[in-house]
């Protein structure tokens, strides 16, 4: 299959090339025609969305960063079965040349209009500038633009497009399209609605339809019909639609269309995990049956799974997946009734979301774990500079869990990142907003409020985090209060924190209290391991530098019900 795909990609790109060199030939011999005004609306991205632009897999997403020009570019998510096609239609005029440019960096990256001539570039670390000509035919009144990836390939970028000529029909188009109507719910499930609706008019054509909820646009298409997934379950969601023609123009919203998603098989209306880490490989490991006996805990988060080499999943990147400590330690969990859920990543050591070279990979690399010991919930755990502050890692992780999720009915997927005393930072908001751009459904994003820089409320600064967190999920996918709390959670530091902020026993007492008042998702804390006593003692790896009780913030974490 491999030897197939490699065989396919060699002849588009020949083809392609092909393409491009007749249309550059071509456009030689044709006259010249003045140039106009950019035709293209939203040509730089600068809107902050992607309307006029329409995605393939709703894998095209709005960045900060890296950009060309202005403020925003555009970051499609390549992924091994999608080139991320973002295209815009706009209206021509028959018999004349234009001219398409923009610039674009990523491996293998094309530039071009449906049906005529493209550019493409290999792999520019650096923005590169693609240019192309082609000439409309004898009844063509419009064009539908476009740029892609190349399957596998990672995450591309591309900013300040240009389409010079003139607009269709001779002059500029300000009519807006009919709004469309009868729009009604054709199916749900627990975590999506399919809608349909009645087609719009326009004086010149219609080239797509955006879906909201509420002012949130979720999805973009060109077809009278769609189905909004990454929904949570038993939650009302209040549906409208807006079509859009070439120039850009928007019509009036539909009439709006409510819909209760249906409830979540086995397992009520969320999930729920007390999971503090564990650690097999560092602080002195303790017996996991030992610490249920004696807290009631039934869950541990299990680090790390690292990257042993060649995008192969290992424990701490050394020990094997199978037959060591770990899965000793695993088995001891299970036959006590309990369960884990691995963490993927950590602050050091090579990771796979970095190391993998595409999500498709990564997502075989999961899939290892999750087969070798049948899991119902993963955690990727993303830190530093390699995965977290890499706008292409994150997309990479966040397919890949979009893949095993759909791979595997039932699994949970978490993402643990850091955040600042207010919620999440421009990485945190940037992961958040890529999770709803791809659709990955994820279902908890955690974050971890300690190592603020020596914030001494540790119960107000992560009450705050937390509100914060709350706040961006409201905002990107259209949630209300109690849809965001059970897509959170929280993972803390017992005891003393790298940065020497304390969260005692009564601290960390009313963290959970406070998570159980607002039915958050999932409670853990670094870790197990530290769960032991030793006043004076420092930030060390097998005690918490405080005084309290053996197993004494297991014990708390045990009472988390959400």
């Amino acid at each position: 299959m491999r030897i197939t795909q490699l065989r396919r990609s060699r002849h588009r790109f020949l083809a392609l090339l092909g393409t491009a060199a007749l249309a550059l030939a071509g456009a030689v011999a044709l006259p010249s025609t003045a140039q106009a005004a950019n035709i293209l609306s939203n040509p730089g991205f600068e809107t902050g969305s992607l309307s006029p632009w329409s995605c393939s897999g709703n894998l095209g997403s709005i960045v900060s960063s890296p950009v060309h020009g202005g403020s925003k570019a555009l970051a499609g998510a390549v992924s091994s079965s999608d080139n991320a096609q973002c295209t815009q239609t706009v209206s021509v005029q028959p018999n004349t040349t234009y001219s398409l440019s923009g610039w674009v960096r990523g491996s293998y990256v094309y530039l071009g209009v449906d049906g005529g001539a493209s550019t493409w570039t290999t792999s520019p670390s650096a923005y590169s500038r693609l240019s192309v000509s082609f000439t409309t035919g004898a009844s063509q009144t419009s064009a539908k633009i476009y740029v892609h990836g190349w399957y596998a390939q990672g995450t591309y970028y591309a900013d300040d497009v240009s389409l010079d000529g003139p607009g269709g029909g001779g002059g500029s188009d300000s009519q807006a399209p009919t709004a469309p109507t009868s729009l009604t719910s054709t199916g749900k499930t627990s975590s999506s609605v399919s809608l349909s609706w009645g087609a719009s008019s326009d004086n010149v054509g219609v080239t797509g339809y955006d879906v909201y909820t509420g002012s949130n646009q979720v999805l973009s298409v060109s077809g009278t019909s769609a189905t909004v997934s990454g929904l949570s379950p038993s939650t009302a969601y209040s549906f409208t639609v807006k079509a859009r023609d070439a120039a850009g123009n928007t019509s009036a919203a539909s009439n709006s269309v409510s819909v209760t998603t249906s409830a979540g098989g086995g397992g009520g209306t969320g999930f729920k995990q007390a999971a503090p880490y564990l650690f097999e490989g560092w602080g002195d490991p303790p017996n996991p049956t030992t610490v249920m006996n004696a807290t009631g805990v039934k869950w541990f988060t299990m680090a790390f799974v690292l990257d042993s080499g060649g995008c192969n999943p290992a424990w701490d990147g050394s020990r094997a997946l199978t037959g060591g400590v770990d899965q000793t330690a695993i088995n001891q969990i299970r036959s006590a009734g309990g369960d884990i859920v691995p963490s993927f990543g950590g602050w050091q050591g090579s990771k796979l979301g970095a190391n993998c070279s595409s999500a498709s990979a990564l997502a075989g690399a999961l899939q290892k774990v999750i087969d070798a010991y049948s899991l119902k919930a993963i955690d990727m755990d993303i830190e530093n500079t390699d995965e977290f502050e890499n706008e292409a890692v994150q997309a990479r992780i966040l397919t890949a869990l979009k893949t095993v999720k759909a791979n595997n009915p039932g699994l949970k997927t978490i993402v643990t990142f850091g955040t600042s005393t207010t919620g999440p930072t421009y990485y945190g908001n940037r992961l958040i907003e890529q999770a709803q751009s791809l659709n990955a459904n994820i279902d908890v994003f955690t974050i971890m409020p300690f190592d603020f820089g020596g914030g001494s409320d540790m119960y107000g600064n992560t009450v705050n985090a937390t509100e914060g967190l709350k706040a961006k999920l409201k905002s990107t996918f259209g949630w209300d209060d109690a849809t965001a709390y059970s897509h959170i959670g929280i993972s803390g530091m017992n005891g003393l924190s790298d940065q020497q902020e304390n969260t005692t026993p009564a601290i960390w007492t009313q963290i959970r209290d406070w998570a159980n008042g607002h039915h958050i998702a999932r409670l853990a804390y670094w870790a197990v391991n530290r769960d032991r006593p030793c006043p004076g003692g420092g930030v060390v790896s097998n005690c918490s530098g405080i005084s309290q009780s053996t197993w004494q913030f297991t014990s708390i974490t045990a009472g988390f019900t959400g």
